[in-house]
């Protein structure tokens, strides 16, 4: 019965910090555009830029 009062705060703070992590990523804009990777690796640059 210990380990319960120990383990559930437990599971509740980390899916509650999952919860705050993803709230994140969407107010940060990270799948905005989940097409673009996917398209861009299609498109050939017959020149590419040099690296700098």
């Amino acid at each position: 019965m210990g380990a319960l009062l120990f383990l559930v705060p437990l599971a509740l703070a980390l899916g509650g910090l999952g919860l705050l992590a993803f709230l994140w990523t969407l107010r940060h804009g990270q799948y905005d555009d989940l097409d673009g990777a996917a398209q861009r690796i299609l498109l050939d640059d017959d020149h590419p830029e040099p690296r700098s």
